[in-house]
């Protein structure tokens, strides 16, 4: 079977870039694993989850929410539904419940093998996703046999957690999301605290979105960075999108009665060593968020926006213990359960073509594959603007690499625009 371009992968960043390459009139195929689109979204997830961005923010090409809620932030089967009817608006050539086995390099092209034969293309998307394979750390191997282990993905709710108290490893949107609900539930919650991005749900009266979108940060360039390694391994907000628009910070834990200690640093005899940076950690989060808020500020000033908007102020510090324990004994603890909210990585064990770094990265500029003329990737974290990994930011990062791809392969450039669909559904 040939086509010009394969894109692998029936996401929102699979879908967005079927749209523009339709638009560009490259032929092409989009190839699923799943039996349906969305199918991380589906069975990868955790019932309770909510998106982190407001519904007014779920633009992709063509496509946009235009319901009476767009303040409000969707559930995960609302999120399920608005990328079915994105889906059923784009119609893209797909292929579902096929699965790529292989990627290689075949003349001046790329050879596709799946379980249901074998694809032949000039030019190749990836866009599987930067979140396959969860990071267990090594240490998790060193746990005594009777404390349960499982990752966000394999996460369904409290009540089929074994009974006992509960250890979050991991700060970051999820790890704080999770601590927040099972407090909630009433189980004893103790989180182990790295590096970690705090961030107000809402500031002087606006969503950290609307600040976010408003001030052109989510649209800084990758190539406007000092840093970009950097930039991209930071890790998400300290958000959740609650309909209370509650925050979930170290703070807010606290006042759950969520225990919070260091990162963690190994086990011995059957103990768990921590970090006894917790403290300088919490601190420079601290710092960072009032920094953000600095920029915030000076940008509605500079705008004449200060009387519209609520007075400035500061949140609290982190509060952490005067002196935060440097070992954690699970058994004293109660702690039967460990959920391992360290990240995840791409999978690429598909990817025959010489294109990763000794970390199992693929190497590329803005999207654009190093080294491999016609191979690119998409919804990787800064991959072209911040905003990269979030829905709202597929859309520019597909139409970029799809014009990118549209010269190399020789198609026709776009003239004028698409009119966008309204989607009214939370």
């Amino acid at each position: 079977m040939r086509t010009t371009a394969v894109v692998i992968g029936a996401g929102q960043a699979g879908l967005a870039m079927s749209w523009w390459l339709a638009r560009r009139g490259v032929d092409h195929v989009v190839l699923e694993r799943g039996r349906e689109v969305a199918n991380t979204w589906r069975t990868e997830r955790w019932r309770s989850l909510t998106l982190l961005t407001p519904n007014w923010q779920s633009r992709l090409p063509g496509f946009g929410y235009d319901g009476e809620r767009p303040d409000d932030f969707r559930t995960l089967a609302e999120t399920v539904r608005f990328l079915d009817a994105y889906a059923r608006h784009v119609a893209p050539p797909l292929r579902l419940d096929c699965p790529v086995t292989a990627v290689r390099q075949r003349g001046d092209g790329y050879e596709v093998e799946t379980g249901d034969g074998t694809w032949r293309c000039c030019a190749l998307v990836i866009a599987t996703g930067a979140f396959n394979i969860a990071r267990v750390p090594e240490l998790a191997r060193a746990l005594a046999p009777d404390i349960a282990q499982l990752t966000p993905a394999q996460f369904r709710g409290p009540s089929e957690l074994p009974d006992g108290g509960v250890l979050v490893v991991g700060a970051a949107a999820t790890g704080a999301q999770l601590a927040d609900e099972l407090a909630r539930a009433g189980r004893d919650v103790t989180i182990a605290v790295g590096e970690h991005v705090r961030a107000p749900r809402t500031y002087r009266g606006r969503d950290v979105q609307w600040w976010m979108d408003a001030t052109g940060l989510n649209d800084e360039r990758f190539d406007q960075v000092e840093n970009l390694n950097r930039a991209r391994n930071l890790p998400s907000f300290q958000i959740a999108g609650y309909p209370d628009r509650r925050d979930i910070d170290l703070n807010a834990l606290r006042g759950l009665g969520v225990q919070f200690v260091g990162r963690l640093a190994g086990v011995r005899d059957g103990g768990l060593q921590l970090s006894g940076s917790l403290r300088n950690v919490c601190d420079l989060a601290d710092l960072k968020q009032n920094r953000l808020l600095n920029a915030f500020d000076q940008w509605a000033t500079e705008r004449g926006l200060d009387g519209e908007l609520d007075p400035v102020h500061r949140f609290a510090p982190t509060a952490v213990d005067a002196v935060p324990p440097l070992g954690l004994d699970l058994a004293k603890r109660g702690i039967r359960t460990v959920i391992w909210a360290t990240g995840f990585r791409p999978d690429y064990r598909w990817l025959q073509v010489p294109v990763l770094d000794p970390k199992g990265n693929l190497i590329h500029e803005g999207g654009v594959v190093a080294g491999t003329p016609g191979l690119y990737v998409l919804g990787l974290p800064f991959l072209r603007r911040r905003k990269s990994t979030l829905i709202d930011g597929v859309g520019d990062d597909a139409r970029d690499l799809s014009a990118h791809l549209a010269d190399f392969v020789g198609a026709r450039p776009v003239r004028g625009e698409a009119a966008s669909v309204a989607f009214n559904a939370a």
